[in-house]
């Protein structure tokens, strides 16, 4: 059981199931307060959701070890399970089974919502998590940009699956109202800073495990670059992702007050600022496996942004705050 848990990377999962509550129960449930909306995404639904996410994304990590058997042996033998603790017959039964119970459990929830899109999704992304394993991620760039993708497409597939919902329920005059706009705002801004997050964190992994990737030919951005190149790029894409965070709240989040711009500067801006120091000092694979740990906390601060979503919805819209009090 522990090495079946440590091969689906359950940590990861249960951060995976945390991202879709958190963005189901504390972002658009507050949008839909303010519309006079007091249900929302049945709790069925809701499961089959989180359920068929969190099958897919484990099979996809037991997939990535059966074809990283090589690289493994070399990078991190220490905690190599596929090949030596999990034969690849069996590991590649493993991916079968989690990926086409996560394709069943995606498939009803397009069923019972009636939306073709996210039928088209469960069949897509399956297919794209195969292409990245097996080759997509030993070349240039490209493997970053799809993982990357795909993480950030576990919270945009939240407001896929509730619009979807909603026009099952009061058709396309859903769509008259600023409700659909709203919600992909909110969720796709998550979704953004997720996918600039993981691009560089899956920058730093490359890095950490540059060895194992040469030995293999790959051509991943360290290999191709170096490091010091690389280490600029990650410079360049944290200040892209800074920036933005500023001139979303400058343009577009008009709360009043100055709790998000705070929240960002002493909740994002310093522990990148953290993570830029850790980077330029970085040499060893513990240095860059340290840098890749603080990108999983920044992203944890990032998801967290929710709670003064809901603060500052509830206290400018006056609806209840999990519907135990009113915020004045």
């Amino acid at each position: 059981m522990l090495n079946f848990l440590k091969v689906i990377r359950y940590k990861n999962l249960l951060f995976i199931a945390f991202i879709q509550l958190v963005m189901q129960k504390l972002v658009i449930v507050p949008i839909l307060q303010t519309f006079g909306f007091q249900t929302t995404f049945a709790n069925s639904l809701l499961f089959l959701l989180i359920v068929s996410t969190v099958l897919i994304a484990a099979g996809g990590y037991v997939l990535n070890d059966y074809f990283d058997i090589k690289i493994d042996a070399i990078n991190r033998p220490e905690k190599q399970v596929v090949g030596i603790k999990i034969n690849r017959q069996t590991a590649m039964l493993m991916h079968q089974i989690l990926t086409g119970l996560g394709i069943i459990a995606g498939l009803l929830l397009a069923y019972f919502t009636q939306s073709i899109t996210l039928g088209f999704i469960y069949i897509v992304i399956p297919g794209l998590l195969w292409f990245y394993s097996a080759s997509y991620k030993r070349q240039f760039i490209v493997g970053n940009v799809v993982i990357s993708f795909i993480t950030s497409f576990t919270i945009l597939i939240v407001a896929i699956a509730q619009i979807a919902d909603l026009q099952k329920e009061f058709g396309k005059l859903i769509f008259e109202t600023a409700i659909p706009h709203q919600i992909y705002a909110w969720l796709g801004a998550f979704s953004i800073f997720a996918f600039l997050c993981t691009w560089i964190r899956e920058i730093i992994k490359d890095m950490e495990d540059e060895r194992g990737d040469r030995e293999l030919e790959c051509h991943t951005m360290p290999i191709i670059w170096g490091i010091k190149k690389t280490k600029w790029f990650i410079y360049g894409l944290i200040t892209v992702t800074v920036i933005g965070l500023f001139a979303a709240n400058a343009l577009f989040i008009a709360f009043e007050g100055t709790l998000t711009l705070r929240y960002i500067i002493f909740g994002l801006l310093l522990p990148f600022a953290v993570l830029s120091y850790l980077m330029a000092m970085a040499k060893s694979r513990e240095d860059f496996n340290q840098a890749a740990g603080m990108l999983k906390i920044i992203m944890l601060v990032g998801v967290l942004y929710s709670l003064i979503f809901y603060y500052l919805q509830a206290r400018t819209f006056g609806i209840s705050l999990f519907n135990l009090f009113i915020v004045k």
